[in-house]
């Protein structure tokens, strides 16, 4: 024989405790009033949010600025080496009165004129990140680069050489100013 059902014994102890509940409720006092924040605890909390919103936008702003500097900078010297190459082939085919001068001629326009694109490419990509004065010395690249890249493209034989040499010397002074405004690695 059992002495104590478990059922039974389990809603007993759960009709006390509702009944208990509603006894401790039922004494309870209700607070007059309507609910404040202390004034000069919100005013601090308020300060306090405030305060690290603001750091928390500075310091994704500031990543995003590192993030952006390193990919620009970082692509820049093999992006635009690639360029200086095809062109110093094609200048020595052009001195040497070489077979493959034409080919040359114009690999070395298309590089120019790809390494310009793809430099242009992360600038734009990068868009406000980039700080403004290392922006525009990458822009001032990209637009001598496609300078150097026409003036490439109208040379022969027969061409004066004045114009293909300021282009390039341009080149060159962007190729200086972006490598001296990027961080050393």
């Amino acid at each position: 024989m059992k002495l104590l059902n478990p059922r039974g014994f389990g809603m007993a102890c759960a009709g006390g405790a509702v009944a208990i509940g509603m006894v401790v409720a039922g004494c309870a006092n209700r607070v007059e009033g309507s609910a404040s924040p202390n004034a000069s605890d919100l005013a601090a909390y308020q300060t306090e949010a405030a305060s690290s919103s603001a750091a928390a936008t500075s310091s994704r702003r500031a990543a995003a600025q590192a993030t952006a500097i390193a990919d620009n900078c970082g692509q820049f010297p093999t992006t635009t080496g690639i360029g200086v190459t095809k062109y110093n082939d094609f200048v020595d085919a052009h001195d040497s009165n070489a077979p493959d001068y034409v080919a040359k001629r114009d690999s070395a326009a298309q590089t120019l004129e790809d390494a310009a694109n793809t430099v242009e490419s992360g600038v734009n990509a990068a868009k406000d990140t980039l700080p403004p004065d290392l922006a525009a010395t990458f822009t001032e690249y990209v637009i001598a680069a496609r300078a150097l890249a026409g003036a490439t493209r109208g040379m022969t034989y027969t061409a004066p050489v004045g114009a293909l040499n300021d282009a390039s010397r341009r080149v060159n002074d962007a190729r200086n100013a972006v490598r001296d405004s990027c961080p050393k690695r």
